[in-house]
């Protein structure tokens, strides 16, 4: 018994590492395998864990608050503040009408006033498990995908405040005066969550800085604060938890401690909510409980049936289309975070019974499964909208900022490795003469506590060599350059700082194709730079000479303004070296032949706009497969130029997926990867009529 603790976690480790790998090879979600899992380990297979032990209470209870943070984080307000009045009017419908039909299926079968109306609470949520398959196909910026994901913060927070007050009238006697003073405890203690931790988590990142450690801990205590508070004011923790989510969410902004909170929770405890719900399952109630299968094709049907009525209310009052009214009805569809985590509250307060909590399971399995397939088909043939546009730029340029002024392009170029040297200075020379700028080679030497160590002088002597050697080159190529030696506290923060007291355009980094400790490494320094430098980063491998490049590849994931200076970049490079340049978009399988036909009009328009004399092809390729596609296509060229795209884990994943790093590991030519400084969300690039809006932002 002395090893229990410790038994049962790593138990629990090893279900998570190895489960869910396991049915995705066979072609399954991770997440039915956690349940299985839960089913096998627990009390009805191996007895190996227990639901009622203290570790698996401790780890489910941190999993589930910690489910609602992250659907809280999730949330985009900026989306609901852009389209707030639709977004409420969608999310009244997406509420309501599956609030009254859940609740009418629980009076169907049997359940009190109480009880159905949470049944009812549970269909009214969504998750937006479908959310990268829009990112990917560039709708996001549609309005009814907008919408959607706007109306998800009033979904949300409507269901749980319906679950307090359900769990709360059944767990005493209940009066009108009651529920006045639970709703204004809760609507006082929102305002303090949202505005207070808002205020109180600024100040604090803005004093702690560059403190990673600190800030992580931060967001962690102040979740487990917020759950605290909601237990004190009597309703459940999960609220204070997705309230939480909400308040740090413009905090955290897109930050390496927003990827790190998400990717604890994701791959930890989130895994072992799920594992925790597989032991509640009874099979033999659940092989019993056939006889009343109703129940669940009831649930499943009055959930996909009222988020479809909502939806066509949608599409009628809003005059959307029929695409954009079932890419807004299957982004709705899937229920898994608020929807489970409410059931699992409900089913231990005694308010829903085995047979409802069976069913929600399959309910999350039926619609996690369906809502994502039908968005991949709905969604590929939506046009991204936009409200305005704006004037063109009249030169193609690489000033990124929105500040017009008359200042040279300034590129800082950190130098370290004497090998990779002179490809990154004629690299950065390249664009910089293109646009008659200067080079700022930067040496940073890591700070000792002793100023006089014998390994700071000849850290900095090493420096002086590089330095000397590449303000040689610069003047080679007929570059001006101000060479700058630095001593900072490490190498990312002193690139950064350095090119932001430089106001640099752009920095250029160099990224062998060393492997183990020194790459893992090296890697280290170009994700710090690119997290929080205050411009663009070039990070380059390259395997030949820059001057023997003459085929440039640019596959194009979405048309936004960010898309436009990536075919900026290529263009002005292949200016320079007079070089051919090749915009590739992997469309969606099932893209009809008209919308790769005008998504082959739009970007040969965007290229006429910003270079028409630099010679540029369009290649539209309907594949599934991006990154194979990326990978075979780029067979014929010296040079792909990539996004550097940081993706999150969103709910329900356990692995973190990212495109531009598989794609980079099999490129047998050389690369540059464009990383943006970390802003607010970029909006889209055309309109419904196909105009191009030049990049201004």
């Amino acid at each position: 018994m002395h090893l229990e603790p410790i038994v049962s976690f790593a138990i629990l480790l090893a279900v998570i590492l190895i489960v869910p790998l396991c049915f995705e090879r066979l072609k399954l979600p991770g997440l039915l395998g956690l349940l299985v899992a839960g089913v096998v380990l627990g009390p009805n297979g191996l007895r190996l864990l227990d639901t009622d032990s203290e570790t698996m209470k401790l780890l489910s209870d941190i999993g589930l608050v910690y489910l609602m943070f992250v659907a809280g984080l999730e949330v985009d307000l900026d989306e609901f503040q852009a389209n707030r009045n639709r977004s409420i009017g969608f999310g009244g419908f997406t509420f309501a009408v599956p609030l009254i039909v859940g609740t009418i299926v629980g009076r169907m079968f049997g359940f009190g006033w109480n009880a159905s109306i949470l049944i009812g609470s549970l269909f009214a949520s969504h998750t937006l498990l479908a959310y990268p398959i829009i990112s990917r196909l560039g709708v996001i910026n549609n309005e009814a995908v907008m919408v959607t994901i706007g109306a998800t913060i009033f979904t949300d927070i409507g269901a749980l405040m319906v679950l307090a007050v359900c769990v709360s009238i059944h767990q005493g006697e209940f009066t009108a005066l009651s529920l006045i003073t639970l709703l204004g405890s809760l609507a006082l203690y929102s305002v303090l969550i949202l505005v207070g931790f808002k205020r109180i988590g600024k100040e604090f990142f803005r004093r702690s800085g560059d403190e990673e450690g600190n800030q992580f801990l931060f967001v962690l205590l102040v979740v487990f604060i917020a759950a605290l508070g909601a237990e004190v004011i009597g309703v459940e923790k999960i609220i204070g938890a997705f309230l939480a989510g909400l308040a740090v969410n413009s905090v955290l902004g897109e930050s390496p401690v927003k990827e790190k909170v998400i990717f604890v929770g994701n791959v930890l405890f989130i895994p072992i909510f799920f594992v925790d719900l597989g032991l509640l399952i009874d099979i033999p109630g659940f092989i019993s409980s056939l006889s009343s299968i109703w129940l669940t094709v009831a649930i499943v049907v009055g959930l996909v049936s009222s988020k479809f009525g909502a939806a066509l209310l949608a599409k009628l009052v809003y005059r959307y289309n029929w695409q954009e009214m079932l890419t807004m009805w299957s982004l709705s569809l899937p229920q898994v975070a608020a929807t489970l985590a409410a059931t699992l509250v409900g089913y231990r307060a005694g308010l829903l019974t085995e047979n409802v909590l069976n069913g929600v399971i399959v309910l999350m399995l039926v619609t996690a499964t369906l809502g994502p397939l039908i968005t991949a088909r709905s969604a590929a043939n939506l046009v991204p909208t936009v409200p305005s546009s704006v004037e063109p730029e009249s030169n193609l340029s690489l000033h990124w900022s929105d500040e017009v002024d008359s200042k040279p392009l300034t590129i800082v170029v950190p130098v370290y490795n004497p090998k990779t040297e002179q490809f990154l200075i004629e690299m950065a020379a390249l664009l910089a003469r293109h646009e008659s700028g200067k080079l700022v080679p930067l040496a940073v030497t890591t700070a000792q506590a002793s100023m006089d160590a014998p390994e700071l002088k000849n850290a900095l002597q090493r420096s002086e060599l590089l330095l000397s050697r590449a303000t040689e080159l610069s003047r080679e190529f007929g570059v001006n350059a101000e060479p700058l030696s630095r001593i900072d506290d490490s190498i990312a923060q002193g690139i950064s700082r350095a090119s932001r007291e430089q106001n640099a355009d752009l920095i250029v980094m160099g990224w062998g194709k060393t492997t183990g400790f020194r790459a893992r490494l090296f890697g280290t320094v170009i994700n710090s730079v690119l997290w929080s430098s205050h411009c663009p980063v070039a990070v380059t491998r390259l395997l030949d000479s820059p001057g023997s490049i003459h085929r440039i590849l640019v596959p194009i994931d979405t048309l936004t303004h960010r898309a436009v200076r990536l075919v900026r970049f290529a263009q002005i490079l292949a200016a320079s070296n007079l070089a051919e340049v090749t915009l590739l978009h992997v469309c969606d399988r099932h893209t009809t032949p008209s919308r790769i036909a005008w998504t082959e009009e739009q970007l040969n328009l965007l290229t006429a706009k910003y270079s028409p004399h630099t010679r540029t092809t369009v290649l539209v390729v309907p594949s599934d497969n991006v990154a194979a596609t990326i990978i075979n296509t780029a067979k014929s060229f010296d040079l792909v130029v990539l996004r550097s795209i940081r993706q999150r884990l969103r709910i329900g994943e356990l692995a973190i997926s990212d495109l531009t790093t598989e794609v980079v590991q099999h490129l047998t030519c050389s690369v540059v990867l464009l990383g943006e400084p970390q802003r607010q969300s970029v909006p889209a690039l055309l309109d419904m009529r196909g105009q191009v809006i030049p990049a201004s932002s």
